[in-house]
């Protein structure tokens, strides 16, 4: 009779170990696995890389040489944030990259370097997969208004 009585209490505590483990493990599930409709966008936030050029007064465009540029800026027109590529040397060679963009539209410009020798307009451009080159980038070209 004792045994019995062991045997069953073993046998009950053993499954009641058993049942106590298996909702457990359901309870240790993440929020992105217990709610699959959140997406991996809203767990981490896309972000985009710029390469930076100018676009010279008569339309060349340009990728290379040591340029007056003091600093390219992306301001987000939705947010107000800035991003910028501040160089305190004040020529920046180019391309300049910068690299944590997120998705939006955004005024591109660029202010000028130490010499003050060159002024830079500004161009509106929307950050997006759409706009990503072969390269992984996103290029943006920032028009010379004068130059001395």
């Amino acid at each position: 009779m004792k045994k019995t009585t062991f045997t069953a209490l073993a046998f009950i505590g053993l499954l009641g170990t058993a049942v106590s483990w298996s909702s457990t493990d359901n309870s240790m599930k993440t929020e992105s696995q217990a709610r699959p409709e959140v997406s991996k966008r809203e767990t981490k936030a896309q972000t985009y890389k710029i390469r930076y050029g100018l676009l010279s007064k008569n339309g060349t465009k340009i990728l290379s040489g040591s340029h007056d540029v003091g600093s390219f800026l992306a301001e987000n027109m939705a947010t107000g944030d800035v991003y910028d590529t501040y160089y305190s040397g004040g020529f920046q060679a180019l391309p300049q990259y910068y690299e944590g963009i997120p998705e939006g539209t955004y005024t591109f410009s660029a202010m000028q370097g130490q010499g003050a020798w060159t002024g830079y307009g500004s161009v509106v451009a929307t950050v997006s997969d759409a706009q990503v080159d072969a390269d992984g980038y996103i290029t943006v070209y920032i028009p010379i208004t004068w130059e001395e």
